[in-house]
């Protein structure tokens, strides 16, 4: 029997414990990535542009999701192996890092907003009422955004100790406000896509303050005391050590974006319509991909534990048990993307013209669907024991050695033949290197890092 003093992440079986870790996560993640869609869903019917205008705005935000991400994965990591050691004192300084460090985010992004969000999008096209709506939409996102660096932070130390139901709540609860607030703002206040943006930020406050307060009342592994608190360097620089690469990361991919945004409205035949669509493609695509990033944000702290714990059996049952459910999921994804891209597509009230480069690209980019479940399930294992370098090189490879110029040579064959389409095949090419690459680095780590760790027990 579970003695009370053991935490579940050491002797709770693994199937179990994945899943009772992960599920509230994955039904959290699958909440924020409905109300993404019905975001867009919303602003769509308000003007087309202004779908635009969001689609090209993803960059930004993204990069500002990954700062707060990558800066939380490092406390996530840090914490639980701390706990695994009983190093209680330890945990609770790197909670208070981790929460300083949020702060410090949002500082940054509040510059952002105000003095670079028009530069953005004049850097992406010249169409003036594009500009503007993506101007009023990421400004207010990016201004506002202490509410998502705030509520990243505070799940991610509930997580870290295993409460991850707790998650659920905060998530659920800043998606329905999300949801409920989105055409009250973009139809009855005519506020379009600065509306969108207000109802974001609005349900990011709300599950803010909701993580706040269930980490004081119900996270009792770990006491935040920010009185008399002073920033510990050799604390930040262990938390970005397994942080940054997951930023650079975040930031890889908002630079991957950014760069396909403008190859797609210069090379292709519909402009704006071919960017639109891959916004689309990302919106929809949150939907598949985020649940595994909620497996992965259980498992996380399961490897880190058994990590610290000295416990090899149960971080291998770990690594198996994640790739078996994340390639099961993704292929119901495939499936998805393979027979009905016209009515995915037709959420958005999308044109003849969308509809028409859009059907093929799901269909091309969803294959690669097949290779990234596996990929991403390892990439956790990277995280979880300071190895988020790997991670970075993967996802380096991947984005910016061969998917931005395999697109940007396919993109302008298509142009000089007539096929539009070869532009999507630069996604499969980009993920069967991806996985070679992730799986050479992971074989490397496993012999000098988790073989040597004792067997323990399962």
């Amino acid at each position: 029997m579970q003695r009370p003093e053991e935490n579940k992440m050491g002797v709770m079986p693994i199937p179990k414990l994945i899943l009772n870790m992960s599920l509230p996560m994955i039904l959290s993640m699958l909440v924020q990535a409905l109300y993404n869609i019905v975001d867009s869903y919303f602003v769509t019917r308000f003007d087309i542009q202004a779908l635009t205008a969001v689609s090209l705005a993803f960059p930004a935000q993204n990069l500002m999701i990954g700062v707060a991400t990558g800066t939380a994965v490092g406390v996530n990591a840090l914490l639980s192996r701390a706990l695994g050691e009983k190093n209680n004192d330890l945990a609770n300084r790197i909670a208070e890092n981790g929460v300083f460090l949020a702060l410090v985010g949002y500082a940054l992004f509040l510059v952002f907003g105000l003095f670079g969000a028009r530069a953005f999008f004049a850097a992406q096209t010249q169409v003036e009422a594009v500009i503007n709506y993506g101007v009023d939409y990421l400004s207010v996102v990016c201004c506002l955004s202490f509410g998502l660096f705030g509520q990243i932070m505070f799940e991610r130390l509930m997580q870290s100790t295993g409460r991850t139901i707790y998650t659920m709540f905060t998530q659920g609860l800043g998606a329905i406000i999300n949801i409920i607030l989105d055409p009250v703002f973009i139809f009855v206040f005519r506020q379009g896509a600065r509306g969108a943006a207000i109802a974001t930020v609005l349900g990011q406050v709300f599950a803010f303050c909701l993580a706040a307060f269930l980490n004081h009342r119900k996270n009792t592994d770990i006491h935040l005391r920010l009185r008399g608190f002073r920033p510990s360097g050799h604390i930040i620089a262990r938390i970005y050590a397994i942080g940054v690469p997951s930023i650079i990361m975040m930031a890889i991919g908002s630079v991957m974006t950014f760069a396909m945004n403008k190859i797609l409205i210069l090379y292709t035949q519909g402009k704006e319509a071919a960017a639109t669509v891959f916004g689309i493609y990302f919106k929809l695509n949150s939907f598949i991909f985020m649940p595994i990033f909620g497996l992965n944000n259980g498992i996380i702290p399961i490897i880190a534990y058994n990590y610290g714990a000295r416990n090899r059996l149960r971080m291998q049952e770990t690594m198996k048990m994640a790739v078996i459910y994340a390639s099961s999921y993704m292929f119901l994804g495939f499936m998805l993307f393979m027979l009905i891209p016209g009515p995915l597509l037709n959420i958005f009230k999308v044109t003849d013209e969308m509809m028409r480069i859009g059907v093929p690209a799901l269909r091309i980019i969803g294959s690669t669907f097949l290779l990234a479940g596996a990929c991403i399930a390892i990439g956790s294992f990277f995280q979880a024991l300071g190895f988020g370098t790997y991670s970075m090189i993967v996802s380096i490879a991947r984005q910016l050695v061969v998917l931005v110029p395999a697109a940007w040579l396919l993109a302008r064959l298509g142009q000089q033949t007539g096929n539009e389409n070869l532009v999507w095949f630069s996604f499969p090419i980009a993920e069967v290197m991806s996985l070679a690459v992730t799986l050479f680095l992971f074989l490397r780590m496993y012999r000098n890092v988790v073989k040597p760790v004792p067997d323990g027990v399962r």
